[in-house]
């Protein structure tokens, strides 16, 4: 029996000696990069197919094999893909920020979800109907290149993550995956707990536990209650591996020309970050 992730809640009670406080959202960007792409007029129109969406933390998107129903482009939100296997936990393969969209296997005529998909950071996104893509890839002459590239992109990503799961170490992976998901959060603040990380990573909770525990005696992050606050950026990627800068590189390649969209407020660390990729 497939093994599906189920995304632990922060915890509530106990001590700790520090108290995360979260800052609220400043006002969400009003694009998604890929949307972004679209010539002006174009743009306008699949705009007045969208309806607005609020993405909460953990909730579940689709399961493998499941209709693709709704179709989802992330303006402050984050989604995971995840692969369950036999016996073992489910893996991240996968995550859509800003940058990118859910359903794009629509463009290849797939219309069912190839992996399990959740919400990883709350938000918000643009949505619209399988029914309503499929019109709108028929009628926007520019909607399936950019589908089509952004799909490239993501065989890229599958590509280096299999390299990285098989050749580096936990330390530079969890860096790694802290640097992607900090790109796509409104913030320095990040909702994750123990038990959540080790299911994205594939790995024992006890394992993350001493890896993450290394980055706070570095003072790159601070963790408690489920949440990691990022304190030095540029510290973490000095000790990331390069799977991190080739995935960055992947998607400018196929999108230098896209216009970035602001991505919240721009947090507290002193680093700046490029777009979500």
């Amino acid at each position: 029996m497939l093994a599906l992730i189920t995304v632990p809640r922060a915890v509530r009670s106990g001590s700790t000696p520090w108290e995360p406080t979260l800052p609220k959202r400043s006002p969400e960007p009003a694009s998604n990069r890929l949307i972004d792409c679209l010539p002006e007029l174009q743009r306008q129109e699949f705009l007045s197919e969208c309806r607005p969406a609020e993405l909460q933390f953990g909730q579940p998107l689709g399961l493998p094999g499941d209709p693709i129903k709704k179709v989802y482009f992330p303006l402050t939100a984050f989604i995971s893909r995840v692969t369950p296997i036999d016996r073992h936990p489910p893996l991240e393969v996968g995550l859509i920020g800003n940058e990118g969209m859910l359903g794009e296997t629509l463009w290849l005529g797939q219309d069912r979800h190839p992996t399990q998909v959740l919400v990883q950071g709350s938000g918000t996104a643009l949505e619209m109907s399988t029914a309503q893509f499929l019109r709108q890839l028929k009628a926007n002459p520019s909607l399936a290149p950019i589908v089509s590239r952004y799909l490239f992109v993501l065989i890229e990503h599958l590509a280096q993550n299999a390299a990285c799961h098989a050749f580096h170490e936990l330390r530079e992976r969890l860096v790694r995956w802290l640097l992607m998901t900090h790109d796509r959060a409104p913030g320095d603040h990040l909702e994750l707990t123990h038990q959540f990380l080790s299911d994205m990573l594939g790995v024992r909770r006890s394992a993350v536990t001493i890896a993450a525990s290394d980055l706070q005696y570095r003072g790159l992050i601070r963790y408690a209650r489920g949440h990691i606050q990022i304190l030095s950026r540029a510290g973490l990627e000095e000790i990331t591996c390069e799977c991190y800068a080739a995935s960055v590189q992947a998607y400018e390649r196929q999108f230098s020309d896209a216009p970035v969209p602001l991505c919240g407020h721009a947090g507290n660390s002193t680093d700046s970050r490029p777009a979500a990729v």
